[in-house]
């Protein structure tokens, strides 16, 4: 005898077909360890034991020479959301031009350790003037993007002998986000970051950045990402990722800015309103923030020797969407 199964029946049992065919053609994350383990890097990278606030830690690091040195070294620092990794076009770039390059993952990021304390911008800068010292550098051209850009405020302002040039590439720290945003708990963006899903998170980069890059461009920096939610130690970086947004929040360096002596280069994306914290600001505030662009050229005036570039249909990813612009301004720039 044929039976009929009732349609409501039916459908979920043709629903759960589905998701079964689905999950069978998803390949399963391979886990990466906290450290980025099993994320190839474009460079060996070394390691530079450190202590902060009396706990031992690593400080992973690419150090790239030239074949041609012209006897200068660039330090790469790079963002919130990415491993240093992505510099990968850069370095060929100023090694191409004969600049030695050192590219750190500052503590808390990358395939560096993740602290149980909190961090803090003036512990990273010492942190990256310890590497300049283990590797025998006395003064550096520093290139930094996004939350990159605030720490390398924080070191020109701290460490001005040690900085022959400063380029600044979509930073973020512009504005202190606590004019708009109130205070959250970091418990509170603990929960919200762990819900946060593979899809969730490129949405987010795509509409934050307003990235100009194909889809696949930025698989490998989701990967990166939720790779790592496989690790048994995810809530140690879960923490140390969330520290590193309450450091932004809790330390601006905007009014800094304007009292930075070095030659100093803003590279700006024209769609680039990166904001942190701006889906937290009251809705009639957020209009107010993330004009990124017109942040810069306004310090620009106000600095003693910089200046503010401009790149139309770019956004927050600006070496990556416009290479050849960012060449030109770069090496124009570092070469004066």
């Amino acid at each position: 005898m044929i039976r009929i199964l009732p349609a409501a029946l039916a459908a979920a049992l043709l629903a759960s077909l589905l998701a079964t065919a689905h999950a069978a053609d998803t390949p399963p994350r391979e886990p990466y360890g906290i450290a980025l383990e099993g994320f190839a890097y474009p460079y060996p990278v070394h390691q530079l034991p450190l202590v902060n606030d009396g706990e031992q830690l690593r400080m992973a690091y690419m150090d790239v020479a030239p074949a041609q040195p012209n006897g200068r070294t660039v330090v790469l620092l790079h963002g919130r959301n990415f491993p240093s990794s992505y510099w990968a076009p850069v370095i060929k770039m100023l090694n191409d031009a004969g600049y030695r390059v050192v590219v750190p993952d500052q503590i808390g990021f990358g395939k560096s350790s993740k602290p149980a304390g909190e961090l803090h911008f003036d512990t990273l800068a010492r942190n990256t003037i310890a590497l300049l010292d283990h590797l025998e550098i006395k003064k550096a051209d520093i290139v930094a993007h996004s939350l990159g850009g605030m720490l390398g405020v924080r070191i020109a302002r701290a460490y001005p002998d040690r900085v022959a040039h400063l380029v600044l590439t979509a930073p973020i720290g512009l504005e202190d986000y606590r004019l708009y945003v109130p205070p959250t708990p970091t418990e509170a963006i603990i929960a919200t970051e762990d819900k946060l899903t593979a899809d969730g998170y490129r949405k987010q980069l795509q509409t934050n950045y307003a990235i100009k890059l194909p889809p696949d461009a930025i698989t490998p920096y989701i990967d990166a990402r939720f790779n790592i939610k496989g690790s048994p130690d995810y809530p140690r970086w879960l923490r140390a990722f969330v520290s590193s947004g309450q450091m932004i929040y809790r330390e601006p360096v905007a009014h800094e800015i304007p009292l930075i002596t070095e030659p100093t280069l803003f590279i700006m994306g024209a769609d680039d309103h990166n904001a942190p914290g701006r889906p937290n600001a009251p809705e009639a505030l957020r209009p107010r923030m993330g004009q990124n662009a017109e942040l810069a050229k306004a310090f620009a005036a106000k600095m003693a020797n910089a200046r503010a570039e401009v790149i139309p249909d770019t956004g927050h990813l600006v070496f990556l969407e416009a290479p050849d612009k960012y060449k030109e301004l770069v090496l124009g720039f570092l070469g004066r």
